[in-house]
């Protein structure tokens, strides 16, 4: 692998270099295993008779500590997430044990037949009320504050940066309306342990045998105590992979028994429970749409605008049920410059 041009490479070679003999690491099989949104990327070497996995995040820019305090949480709370073999947080440097080569999404992605995809996702939601049982020392709280605050890439970055619109003082005070009833809705809401990107990209089929038990939890340093609907939103509204409002519903049905099984606080009445998964997943996926036009116009990953049109699908799917959010509908046309369609509303 070249490092002329990577200095940061090197570094990662000088230390794997140093660590003991007994992990028996094959250095020159080093190569490249993902990238995420952030500046973390992560390198798969051969080690013994498996590989193992190496995360580069700049200290200058990440902290590895979060992923090492939440991993420790989600593995006493039973969840299969990789183990830290070694670690030099002075550098931003990680190794850890590998959990497969295939994510829930690049499977999907390769074709699956659905009985496949229903026992991946019945796994994945068992996980999740495990994850949501773990504790959550230690975490900051996703409070009203922060899902309000989140949700202002919105209009800066999807709305003017993005469709280069200005808004007026109404439809701005509009929607500063919506954004305060979704923040509240989800602060209303008992506070778990939330992953906040538990969807198919972070979710590894391991298929047990060295890898353990589906899924495979990766990417979970930002994890906070939060609403308890915001990780079930993030599966079924997932931003890389479509599900149609049926299949969202079933999971969401499969979800809500096994978390009154297990004695979760989600409401005993499912059409509430239902708003309030639906709410939570508005409040996501604006906040994504957001996130992607920065990502695009800032960071120059043009990449995401790919799975803006789904993410906006998610949107519209909840804004058009519910009266309430009747003004950010208004907005969504405006922008799509689509005619106004009329639809029933609970």
């Amino acid at each position: 692998m070249k490092t002329a041009s990577d200095p940061r490479l090197e570094q990662i070679r000088d230390w794997l270099r140093s660590l003991p003999a007994s992990l028996e690491l094959a250095l020159d099989t080093l190569r490249p295993a993902s990238s995420d949104a952030s500046f973390r990327r992560y390198f798969r070497l051969d080690a013994g008779p498996g590989t193992v996995i190496v995360m580069d995040a700049p200290p200058e820019h990440e902290d590895c500590r979060p992923f090492l305090h939440v991993g420790g949480l989600l593995r006493d709370a039973g969840l299969n997430v990789p183990a830290v073999l070694a670690q030099d947080l002075a550098r931003g440097l990680l190794l850890l044990s590998d959990l497969g080569e295939q994510t829930y999404y690049q499977r999907i992605q390769a074709g699956l037949p659905d009985a496949e995809l229903q026992t991946l996702y019945r796994e994945a939601l068992a996980a999740l009320v495990r994850l949501q049982q773990a504790r959550t020392t230690g975490l900051a709280a996703f409070d009203a504050a922060r899902l309000a605050e989140e949700l202002k890439v919105f209009p800066e970055w999807y709305v003017g940066r993005h469709h280069g619109v200005a808004l007026d003082d109404k439809t701005a005070a509009a929607l500063e309306r919506v954004f305060a009833l979704l923040s509240g809705s989800g602060a209303g809401q008992p506070l778990v342990l939330v992953h906040r990107d538990y969807h198919s990209p972070n979710l590894m089929v391991c298929d047990g045998g060295r890898y353990g038990p589906n899924p495979g939890v990766i990417d979970f340093q930002d994890a906070l105590a939060g609403p308890i609907t915001y990780d079930l939103a993030s599966l079924v509204t997932d931003a890389r992979t479509t599900w149609e409002e049926p299949q969202q519903l079933d999971w969401a049905i499969r979800y809500w028994e096994m978390a009154r099984a297990a004695g979760l606080p989600v409401d005993s009445d499912f059409a509430e429970f239902h708003r309030a998964y639906e709410w939570m997943s508005l409040q996501r996926n604006l906040r994504i749409l957001g996130v992607f036009a920065r990502l695009n116009h800032r960071d120059g990953k043009a990449h995401y605008l790919a799975h803006m049109p789904r993410v906006n699908g998610y949107v519209r799917q909840v804004a058009r049920r519910y009266g309430v959010f009747a003004p950010l509908l208004r907005l969504l046309d405006r922008l799509d410059q689509v005619e106004v369609k009329r639809e029933y509303t609970f």
